[in-house]
């Protein structure tokens, strides 16, 4: 069976950060309270506070254990400034994408290679 995209039946949800709601990943504002979710979903806001803060280095791209391919491919160390936007519309997943962000301190000994 094919992942339904519609608008109201797509089981991958956003939270709304404004009113804790859940939204589909391809909605665009809050279905509660109709807030812009490319600006107040809780990843956008919680990427935001990491671009702000000065002890993170860079951020991960994190991905879950059973990620589609296209979600694998993305699995990087990002420089902050340039970090791909949660959720990404390449995701296959029948549970949407479950991707999220770690920050990697300026403490951290061992980083990785930071994608470009």
């Amino acid at each position: 069976m094919p992942l339904v995209t519609n608008y109201f039946w797509s089981s991958a949800m956003q939270t709304c950060s404004k009113c804790n709601a859940s939204s589909p990943d391809n909605a665009s504002t809050c279905v509660n309270c109709t807030a812009d979710l490319t600006e107040f979903s809780a990843t956008t806001v919680a990427l935001k506070r990491m671009q702000a803060n000065p002890r993170i280095r860079s951020i991960r791209l994190t991905v879950a254990y059973d990620a589609c391919p296209h979600c694998y491919e993305l699995l990087k160390t990002y420089p902050k400034d340039n970090v791909l936007r949660l959720p990404h519309a390449g995701c296959s997943h029948e549970n949407g994408c479950r991707c999220f962000y770690e920050p990697v301190l300026e403490e951290t000994a061992i980083v990785g290679k930071v994608a470009e």
